[in-house]
């Protein structure tokens, strides 16, 4: 098995998590993209522990967390799966002009969690036997637009195209996945790296266009230090190494 850097038909999984309660200290809401959570959870701890500020996490798909930037949602930082909604964001007057940054590079992998159902390779995607292939939904789940990439290199979206189970966001994408709802399905690498159950194929990166995750401070973080801190932090060395251990890229 290969290892780097989780409800049929539910609404898009939003999770919200607070670190720490002082009173005295800045306080800072980060909308996240869903395939960031875990990541994002050990970085808000450690944020905590090195600061005197707390964070509040909401993760959702990057599509519906920026329809929410654009009707006033009370977010401070934007974490996204791509880096058009960040670049729309700046364009449009939603974040603060040149805070943009890249944070991250996700790379997709095919997961099932029977651990016999993959053998390292697509080979599994041509099997009779497969009822239902799960994919975030293309048009709001960059990771989604990337495993249409993937079959369509393949040749394969045409045949699987009935089979096609949509998760609103790569969250309940894994979710169909761990609960049998389909055998298989393109998840982030980040949330089946430290699971050592299952079986998967990591997808070769030149099959599908690079994922490039980028962050932008938004307009009303202006002025709000504890916003400013965790974009700091988000770039420096201690959040850089929990990055890397969920099988992300980041760049020198």
């Amino acid at each position: 098995m290969i290892r780097f850097a989780p409800t049929v038909r539910s609404a898009v999984i939003l999770a919200t998590i607070a670190f720490g309660s002082n009173a005295m200290a800045g306080e800072t809401t980060v909308a996240v993209a869903a395939n960031f959570t875990a990541a994002a959870q050990e970085i808000g701890t450690a944020f905590q522990n090195a600061t005197d500020h707390s964070v509040t996490f909401t993760f959702g798909s990057t599509g519906q967390l920026y329809t929410q930037i654009t009707q006033a949602a009370p977010f401070d930082v934007f974490l996204a799966a791509d880096q058009v909604r960040p670049e729309l964001a700046e364009t449009d007057g939603f974040a603060v002009p040149g805070s943009r940054f890249t944070y991250a590079e996700g790379q997709l992998v095919l997961w099932s969690a029977d651990p016999a159902a993959i053998d390292g390779t697509a080979k599994v995607l041509e099997s009779p036997a497969l009822t239902h292939v799960a994919i975030a939904n293309p048009a709001t789940a960059p990771y989604g637009a990337a495993a249409v990439e993937v079959l369509q290199a393949l040749n394969l979206y045409d045949a699987l195209l009935p089979k096609l189970v949509e998760g609103k966001s790569i969250s309940q994408t894994h979710q169909f996945v761990a609960t049998g709802n389909a055998q298989v399905g393109f998840v982030a690498l980040s949330q089946v790296i430290k699971d050592d159950s299952g079986s998967d194929w990591l997808v070769p990166a030149a099959m599908y266009k690079p994922i490039r995750q980028d962050a932008v401070l938004l307009k009303m973080a202006e002025g709000n230090e504890a916003a400013a801190a965790f974009i700091d932090f988000l770039q420096g060395p201690e959040a850089r190494a929990i990055i890397e251990s969920y099988g992300y890229r980041v760049g020198e």
